[in-house]
This record gives structure tokens, C-alpha cells and sequence, in this order.
């Protein structure tokens, strides 16, 4: 007799095969057999109209203070993702020296939108070096999987002390070289690899930029050449890739290294064919015997605009200063007051938000309920307001209001620089991206992307009107065995006997994301959008339902991964 056994689903495997019939046994927290299985379960799930699939492995997320304080790790668990990897961007919060928390804590809040006073009250602090941190993780439980990259950041901070939050500031040769042992340590204690960030984007609650924005090519180099003398890690990078050296140092790394290197690929509207370029970098790369993957969001990275959240169109309004102390109730009665709205409207903002907002305008839309993430340029606020004669301001503020002051704009401000998701498409049908870029658990009050792989298959595999679908088994395959493999996690990512029984069972008719809510969940009353999911029946984790019908059954079978993990033995 099984433990579970999971009928008549329609299994995609995770392979890229094409999809079929079959039951999937399970024993213990493996999968004992998938095909025809004649034997009964202690347990059994008909699913019998419904899809099996693996569970989700994310590798891009922020949950490095979060898993030191929280058990569920929400929203990612929501939404089927049984392996996730943070240390992602060059931030997080080991090694750290006692007294420079702070920075970390700053680094972290400016990078990633995670309030700094949530961080402080939530992560116990104690550990110094990044296997006291990975023991400090393993001593938690969660419904998932975890595993973390040592981020360049802290381990620059470490190393160098105050000078390493100076752009004017260049390590010694003698400290690049403590840079490499203690990122190997750390990939050696069990961590995945190391992380760097090189965009001007990435800045400290203070302004400053990354610490590892400026970093010389002979400091990433120096790490790079000390993971290849250990032979171990994956190098993760973040880049605006402005100049064609910044990919040539990137390359020698992978090369200098030997092991494999991830990065973000995004389509910006300063450069919209940009993408182009960079996969054919990686495409060269790759025939040269490198292993290059470039991770792809599955839709627009977005903001949310609102009254609730950190943006809306009139934060920078003196008739909206007056007010913003208010609760959202009394906001929204004052907002409805006509005099008020006169006057906010006739004030426009000045300085650097004004610039902001002036280019947020032209490209905005309501979010809608199911929220829609290829809206048609003829749908946006702009283009309404030219029709009906009215000011895009005034539309705005009569679309905010709605819902008690509750409701959402959307402002899509990578991957959509045609108004359209062909360049995202392009971009995952290469035999060399993973899906990826869900940011779990960071930009909590701007950004609410951990559904990525919900999306994926959604809009990509059943929705989609405004271009071609890309196919259910090959969109669950970019984020199941295809990021498990980029990771060395051999032992999962499949549907096959002798892997760890990691799934999803999700009726495909129904799935359907809600529009995100902001809920006041956070240590010292942080406040962050969270965004639930219809359509998952049941997550398995590890052999253990996890999830049934979107609630959390209080199971914790997950845990830290300490690094790759072989395929089992045939």
C-alpha cells in the first residue's frame, strides 16, 4: 500500500513532454511510481479532470529576513512553489559584523521595498558568519524549501567595513582575496552560489547605490576565480548592461569560474531591442561550452498605484499632503468633497516625482477584477481620457475612489515597451531562459509579482488573446526541472519514480488570480500586498499536503536546502 496516491490526473511531467493520463504514487517524500498504479493509498486524490504537475522551483526571490521570523512564507506557497532561492541582487543579511545590522537593514529596504522597522523587529539577529546564518535557517520550518545565495553586499560590507558602502573606495588585493574564501564558505556551508547586483537602480533607504555597483572587474573576477578553484556555485547577477564590457565581464566570470551564471533579462524602454543582443550573448556563450541562463518574468514588471500603497498619481500634491495622515475612509470623503477635488486636481507636482508620475501617466491602466497583465494600449487611462474629453488626472482619482478607496492602477514599466507581451514571449521560448523574477516577499507596497508562475500558466498556456500561447508542458517546464537543473537540484523538478514528491494538483479551468490586497501582516505593523489564487486543489511538498484549496493544511515539511542535490540512483 501507498502513502498517497494521486488518480487519473492529466500529469505534466516537468520533461517538456507532452501531457497524459496517468497516477502518480507516492512513499515517504518520494514518488514511487507514475503510469498505471494498480496498488491503493492509505490516502487517494482523484484527479480526474485536473492537471498534476511538479511544484514550482522559484530562484528569484527576497525572502532571506522573512524566513528567520515567519513560518508560511506567503504568497509564494500560495501559489505552488515548493523550492525557493533568496540571496538574490547582492542583498541580504549575512555576513554581518555586531553593529552594522543597520546598513543591512538599509540596504535591504532601499533595494527591495521591504520596510526597514518590519526587518529590525522581525529578524533575530545573532549569527556573524554565513554559516551561522544557514544554521539559524535550517533550524525553521517551513511548507517549502528554501536555499540562499551569499549576496555581495554584506560579504563587500564585511570585508571592508564602512569603505565598502564608498564607490571611491577599491578593495585590496588581500581583501578580494577574502572576498573569494568567504563566498566559497559560505557556497561550501551550503549555500548555492554567489549573487552581485550592477544596476543603478539597487539603492540603500539612504540613496547610496549597492555596494557592488562599482566593484572593479578584478573584484568579481577575484570571487569568480575563487569559486572555480572550489569548483562550486552558481554566480546570480542583476545588470543594466549599458556598456558592451559590462557583459564582457560577466562572461569572464562564467568563463574564469566555470560554473554557472543566471542574470535577469528585461525588455526598457530606453533600449526596447536591447534583450535581442544579450541573447544572442548568451547563445554565443552557451556554443562556446559556458553555462549562461537568463532568468525571464513570465509579464510586465509593474507597479501599483493606489491609495493604500506607495504610489498613486497625486502623492505629490499639497491638497493631498493635507490629508494623507487621514484613515483611508476619511481620505476617500474628503477626496469625494468637490472643492477638494477642484482644487487637487488644478495643482500639479514639481521636481523629480513630478518627472516620475509625467511618465507613469502615459502608461497606466486599472488592473481589473481578474487582473489583466496584457492590457491593450487603447484600454489605458490616457487613451480613455482623450476619448471622453476628460483630463487622465481626473479619471484616475474617480477610478481610485472606487472600492472605498481600495482599488488598484497598474503601471507596467519593463517588458512592455510595444504595449504588448511578444518580446516576453520571444525571450521564454529560448532553449536558454528560465522562468524566474518573481521577487517573493520584496517591493511589498509597489510591486506584487510572486504569482509569476501562476501567470505562466494562466495567461500563457490558456489565456492569452493578443498573440500567440506558448504550450502548458513547455511553460511548466521553464520553471520545474528547468530552474531545478540551473540550481543542481536533480531530485526534484519532475514527475518520474525516484524524485522528491513535490507537486501540484490544479484544476487548469478554474485557476484564476485575484487582484492583490494589502494587508497589515508585517512585524512592527508593515503593511504589503499580498495577491491569493483560485484553481490549486493541492500542494504536496516533499510527500506532505502542504496546501488544499488554498489553505494552508500547517504543515512544515520544508526546509534549508544545503546546496545541490544529486538525481537519485536509477
Amino acid at each position: 500500500m501507498h502513502d498517497l496516491v494521486i488518480r487519473g490526473g492529466t500529469v505534466v511531467d516537468g520533461s517538456g513532454g507532452a501531457p497524459r493520463t496517468a497516477d502518480v504514487a507516492i512513499d515517504g517524500d518520494t514518488i514511487a511510481a507514475v503510469g498505471r498504479v494498480r496498488e491503493t493509498g492509505r490516502r487517494e486524490i482523484d484527479a480526474d479532470g485536473l492537471l498534476v504537475l511538479p511544484g514550482w522551483v522559484d530562484l528569484h526571490t527576497h525572502y532571506d529576513g522573512q524566513a528567520t521570523w515567519d513560518v508560511e512564507l506567503a504568497p509564494s506557497a500560495w501559489h505552488g512553489v515548493t523550492t525557493t532561492i533568496f540571496g538574490n541582487c547582492s542583498v541580504g543579511f549575512a555576513p554581518v559584523r555586531p553593529g552594522s545590522e543597520d546598513f543591512l537593514i538599509s540596504l535591504m529596504e532601499g533595494v527591495e521595498d521591504i520596510p526597514g522597522s518590519a526587518l529590525a523587529e522581525g529578524i533575530p539577529f545573532g549569527w556573524e558568519s554565513f554559516p551561522d546564518y544557514l544554521d539559524v535557517l535550517e533550524s525553521k520550518r517551513h511548507p517549502l524549501d528554501i536555499g540562499a545565495y551569499v549576496p555581495h553586499g554584506p560579504l563587500r560590507f564585511f570585508v571592508m567595513g564602512d569603505r565598502g558602502a564608498d564607490h571611491k573606495e577599491r578593495p585590496t588585493p588581500e581583501e578580494i582575496r577574502e572576498m573569494g574564501r568567504l563566498a566559497v564558505e559560505g557556497i561550501r556551508a551550503g549555500a548555492f552560489g554567489f549573487s552581485t547586483s550592477r544596476t543603478v537602480k539597487h539603492r540603500a533607504a539612504d540613496g547610496r547605490p549597492t555596494p557592488s555597483l562599482s566593484a572593479a572587474d578584478s573584484e568579481l573576477l577575484g570571487v569568480a576565480q575563487a569559486m572555480g578553484e572550489a569548483g562550486v556555485g552558481v554566480i546570480q547577477a542583476n545588470s543594466d548592461f549599458k556598456t558592451p564590457e559590462e557583459w564582457t565581464l560577466l562572461r569572464r566570470m562564467a568563463e574564469i569560474s566555470g560554473r554557472p551564471l543566471t542574470f535577469s533579462l528585461i525588455q526598457v524602454d530606453h533600449a526596447p531591442d536591447g534583450w535581442r543582443t544579450l541573447l544572442e550573448n548568451v547563445e554565443k556563450a552557451n556554443a562556446a561550452g559556458l553555462h549562461v541562463r537568463a532568468q525571464v518574468g513570465s509579464r510586465p514588471i509593474g507597479i501599483m498605484l493606489g491609495l493604500t500603497v506607495t504610489f498613486h498619481p497625486f502623492r505629490g500634491h499639497e491638497t493631498f499632503r493635507e490629508i494623507q495622515a487621514l484613515p483611508l475612509a476619511e481620505q476617500v470623503g474628503r477626496l469625494r468633497d468637490p472643492d477638494v477635488r477642484k482644487r487637487l486636481l488644478a495643482e500639479r507636482p514639481t521636481g523629480p516625482f513630478a518627472d516620475f508620475m509625467s511618465g507613469v501617466m502615459k502608461r497606466i491602466w486599472e488592473l481589473g477584477d481578474p487582473p489583466n497583465y496584457e492590457p491593450a494600449p487603447e484600454d489605458s487611462l490616457l487613451a480613455r481620457a482623450e476619448r471622453e474629453g476628460e483630463d487622465v488626472y481626473a479619471l484616475s482619482l474617480d477610478l481610485l475612489l472606487t472600492d472605498e478607496g481600495r482599488t488598484l492602477l497598474y503601471h507596467p514599466f519593463e517588458n512592455y515597451s510595444e504595449g504588448d507581451l511578444e518580446a516576453v514571449r520571444e525571450m521564454m521560448a529560448s532553449p536558454f531562459t528560465v522562468s524566474g523574477l518573481s521577487d517573493g516577499g520584496a517591493h511589498v507596497a509597489t510591486i506584487c509579482d510572486a504569482s509569476f508562475p501562476t501567470t505562466l500558466l494562466t495567461h500563457w498556456a490558456r489565456d492569452r488573446r493578443r498573440g500567440e500561447k506558448l504550450p502548458l508542458e513547455f511553460v511548466v517546464h521553464t520553471q520545474t526541472r528547468a530552474t531545478a537543473e540551473l540550481m543542481g537540484l536533480l531530485d526534484r523538478g519532475l514527475v518520474a519514480p525516484g524524485l522528491r514528491a513535490d507537486l501540484n494538483v490544479v484544476d487548469f479551468e478554474a485557476l484564476q488570480l485575484r487582484p492583490p490586497e494589502l494587508i497589515r501582516d508585517l512585524p512592527a505593523g508593515g503593511q504589503r500586498l499580498l495577491q491569493a489564487v483560485d484553481g490549486y486543489r493541492h500542494t504536496i511538498a516533499g510527500g506532505v499536503e502542504t496546501y488544499q484549496d488554498g489553505q494552508w493544511t500547517g504543515a512544515t515539511p520544508g526546509g534549508l536546502l544545503r546546496g545541490p542535490r544529486p538525481a537519485p540512483k536509477a
